[in-house]
């Protein structure tokens, strides 16, 4: 008796039907559109499982009927002087499968002469104050690079949804600036960062680290996880004390008189998370900023270029008072590789903060002062700061 053929697994039905291969404008817009919508997801080649997480977002958006379109092209506009251009990884036979697999239609890899034919160009889209700050404060440029390639591949490939990584908060922040104050007729959509197992965002430079690095590079997911369980935990004993029916205060003087050395330091936990309006701010930064400055002891050590609490709408600082959602950004060199890592986190005066990535947005105050961002602290620096509270907040 002979068995029925066995079906191959989506992943490999797809991998037989590898997406269309091209290279110049002419080919792309002789790609037939369909009848559905189309996504556009641009990368720079070194296809990781954090662009297949945006290459199958973008098919499930559109669904069978539309169409996916990945680009891959390394843009020398968004790189610096000294910055890694010409060691950046060009792995296109394998992106084309890594696409396949995840669900692309096409895969447009222009030349920079087709994307440039004039060579640099004379008109470039300028970031304006939004890219000025953080990444570009230490990238000069970048991000005028970065919306220059943007706002000519969103031409050339005419996509209906454009799907970036939220890992680089500050890339999407200003495109979505740029595709509303310039009418792009696109909808800019984000996705989650994808992680490794052991934390570290996923990042076509991670292949650069060595094992030592790659250990010290973990105390970048580490400062913004200690950051967000750190709020947790404070508005946990927030909630216990309105719960509480007797001072908190009197009952940790009590129990320490008794000797419940451990029961009093929770009371007095409780007793300080309930003297005041919430410590959010202040709290997220005292306790990422503890772990980027152990990290800078390490061996090889961690140097830390930002560490950030920013509104997402113009990613200046946050106040201690703010309540909203708000981004905590990290940058640092680990040996000659630069990683950036991002956590999403909610301040709200009657609930616990959360990461936002799975919540409807919230607004926030916009232009009040606040504390420059972290940067280079040392082990003198910590020393000298103020006396804390029980969760780390400066009193």
């Amino acid at each position: 008796m002979t068995s029925s053929p066995v079906s191959p697994p989506p992943d490999a039905a797809r991998t037989a039907l590898e997406p269309q291969l091209v290279r110049t404008a002419a080919a792309l817009r002789a790609l037939p559109r369909r009848s559905g919508v189309r996504a556009v997801v641009m990368t720079m080649g070194a296809l990781h499982e954090g662009h297949a997480a945006l290459v199958r977002a973008a098919r499930e958006r559109v669904g069978p009927q539309g169409q996916v379109v990945v680009t891959v092209f390394v843009n020398p506009l968004q790189f610096g002087a000294g910055e890694d251009l010409d060691r950046y990884p060009r792995t296109l036979d394998e992106d084309v499968l890594l696409a396949a697999r995840a669900g692309a239609d096409a895969v447009f890899a222009p030349s920079v002469d087709e994307v440039y034919p004039g060579g640099e160009p004379q008109v470039r889209v300028s970031a304006g104050p939004m890219g000025t700050v953080l990444e570009g404060a230490s990238r000069p440029g970048h991000f005028d690079g970065v919306l220059t390639v943007v706002a000519k591949l969103l031409h050339l490939t005419a996509p209906d949804l454009a799907f970036f990584g939220e890992k680089d908060a500050q890339q999407l922040a200003v495109i979505r600036r740029m595709a509303a104050d310039l009418n792009f007729p696109v909808e800019v959509v984000g996705v989650p960062t994808v992680r490794e197992a052991d934390g570290l965002a996923r990042s076509s430079r991670n292949r650069y680290l060595s094992g030592p690095e790659r250990r010290t590079a973990l105390a970048l997911s580490a400062a913004l996880f200690a950051a967000r369980d750190r709020l947790t935990a404070e508005e946990a004993l927030r909630a216990r004390a309105a719960s509480t029916g007797h001072p908190v205060q009197d009952r940790s003087a009590a129990l320490a008189a008794l000797g419940e050395d451990r029961a009093a330091a929770d009371a007095h936990a409780v007793a300080y998370a309930a003297s005041g309006p919430p410590h959010g701010p202040s709290v997220a930064r005292a306790a990422a900023g503890a772990v980027l400055e152990d990290a800078a002891h390490l061996d090889p050590p961690l140097h830390l270029d930002y560490l950030a609490l920013i509104d997402p709408r113009d990613f200046t600082e946050v106040p201690d008072d703010y309540e909203g959602e708000a981004i905590l950004a990290v940058a640092a060199k680990v040996g000659t590789t630069r990683l950036i890592d991002n956590i999403r986190l909610v301040f709200t005066a009657g609930a616990a903060p959360y990461p936002a990535a799975a919540q409807e947005r919230h607004g926030g105050p916009q232009g009040k002062s606040a504390p420059a961002p972290v940067s280079g602290t040392t082990r003198k620096s910590r020393k000298s700061t103020p006396p804390q509270g029980p969760l780390g907040a400066t009193r």
